[in-house]
């Protein structure tokens, strides 16, 4: 396979994803969002790489976002929302945090490309179901040339991506020069 043969595949598979996504879902992902202004984060390997891109969006739309790696990270609780990402549905150390969170009283979404994973299905609140191929996975999805969880770290992204915009469109006063105006700048 040449490199147009490799693209053209990757945008032929994204396509697929975004024309099977569950747009109802996505809209009762994009009001969690708006209902929360404290939002807790986690995800792991390159999802949570995406999910932190995610994160900071968020911070610039003037949530107060926090990433649970981080040391200077807050206590969640009642009133929060914890975004956990969890492409096969059952990374361990993130179901356990999930857990946790749930028990102090913080509402659990997870966004995933296996909703029957044990998170999905026995922790999470609500769970937003990315139909694309991911490492691991079990349920039916948009299948993938590429290896391992390319295609959901990808798409991840790009709805996140998506999200935003949306968001910006639907909050009043919001826009990306506002956005901008927060982002970092001792760099």
């Amino acid at each position: 396979m040449d490199y147009k043969e490799k693209y053209e595949t990757m945008l032929k598979e994204y396509r697929q994803v975004f024309e099977t996504l569950d747009q109802n879902s996505m809209r009762e992902f994009i009001e969690l969002i708006k209902k929360h202004d404290r939002i807790f984060c986690i995800g792991v390997g390159r999802e949570g790489m995406m999910t932190r891109a995610f994160a900071m969006r968020l911070m610039h739309m003037g949530k107060e976002v926090h990433w649970i790696w981080d040391d200077t990270t807050p206590h969640i609780g009642k009133g929060d929302l914890l975004i956990a990402t969890l492409g096969d549905g059952s990374i361990g150390h993130i179901d356990y945090v999930c857990r946790r969170a749930k028990e102090a009283g913080a509402y659990i979404c997870v966004v995933t490309g296996s909703p029957s994973g044990k998170t999905a299905k026995e922790v999470a609140d609500q769970v937003f179901f990315i139909p694309a191929c991911v490492y691991r996975g079990t349920d039916p999805v948009v299948p993938s040339f590429q290896p391992m969880g390319n295609l959901f770290e990808q798409c991840l992204l790009m709805v996140f991506d998506v999200i935003v915009m949306t968001l910006v469109d639907e909050i009043p006063d919001l826009t990306f020069e506002k956005m901008s105006m927060r982002h970092r700048n001792v760099e």
